[in-house]
């Protein structure tokens, strides 16, 4: 691991006439082990501390960097054009994963854990992390390097953003035991913590102020950390009013994400934005 990664480096702070052929060299081993979670992206330590993998990000950039467009599919009906690295990620019935038939696509260099389903079409890109048991729902998107815990609930048409540069930057994190309703937007390394609800229409970006109804505070982007939504917070659309004389004029309002409950141990995660709504 540590030649790869010192390999990896060595290529993205210093190319040269080689870096195509050392690219492809390490390609497959470095798909790979993404694939089979031995490297991922951004890990948790044993405190809930979260770290980006730099140097693995490198590595895929890498990959875009010097691959080849080529097509991928001999189809005459249905052709496909992509970097020649970014072939689909293979399975076999032992994994473990339910890929329902319908237009899914899953690329290679994802980690793609047992119980996982994904129902059709949703879409998973390279640098990816689901973890075990997590449901994938129609029209939904895991962005590239966007790291997903166990048992999470990624309702249709949801979209968790993708976040590769610059390499240095968090990818989207959402953690254990999260609900995620339809039509959410969650990007720019926005991190869910364990078994919050985002209701349907949330939107949440490193711009967006979460107001926190509970315990009367505002949540936000700070010092260059990622917007953090809380451990079981119940997230629901909101807006606030904006009070500048043009604004009032006209009656404006901008969206304001609304934390309007938390859960507790023995409320399951529907109940909680089902109660919340009422």
């Amino acid at each position: 691991m540590k030649l790869l990664r010192e390999t990896i480096e060595r290529i993205f702070d210093n190319p040269d006439v080689n870096s195509v052929h050392e690219t492809e060299e390490f390609a497959d081993h470095f798909l790979g082990l993404l694939n089979e979670g031995q490297i991922r992206a951004a890990e948790p330590d044993e405190f809930g501390n979260w770290t980006v993998n730099t140097w693995i990000k490198k590595g895929i950039i890498l990959l875009f960097r010097y691959g080849k467009t080529i097509k991928m599919t001999e189809s005459h009906v249905y052709k496909f054009y992509d970097k020649h690295f970014f072939e689909l990620r293979p399975f076999n019935i032992g994994d473990g994963v339910r890929i329902v038939p319908g237009g899914s696509s899953i690329r290679t260099g994802s980690y793609i854990a047992r119980g996982v389903i994904c129902m059709p079409p949703s879409y998973i890109n390279v640098g990816a992390y689901v973890d075990s048991d997590t449901l994938i729902d129609s029209h939904a998107l895991v962005g590239t390097c966007a790291q997903l815990g166990k048992r999470i609930h990624l309702s249709a048409a949801s979209q968790i953003g993708g976040v590769l540069e610059p390499a240095g930057l968090m990818p989207v994190i959402v953690e254990d035991d999260v609900l995620i309703g339809g039509n959410c937007g969650v990007y720019e390394g926005v991190r869910i913590k364990r078994r919050a609800v985002l209701g349907s229409g949330v939107i949440l970006t490193n711009s967006v102020k979460v107001f926190d109804l509970v315990n009367e505070r505002v949540i936000q982007s700070e010092n260059g950390k990622p917007l953090e939504i809380p451990e079981g917070a119940v997230v629901v659309p909101g807006s606030r009013t904006i009070n500048s004389p043009y604004g009032k004029k006209n009656g404006l309002s901008i969206s304001s994400p609304l934390i309007i409950k938390y859960r507790d141990e023995k409320t399951d995660a529907r109940v909680a934005l089902e109660e919340a709504l009422r």
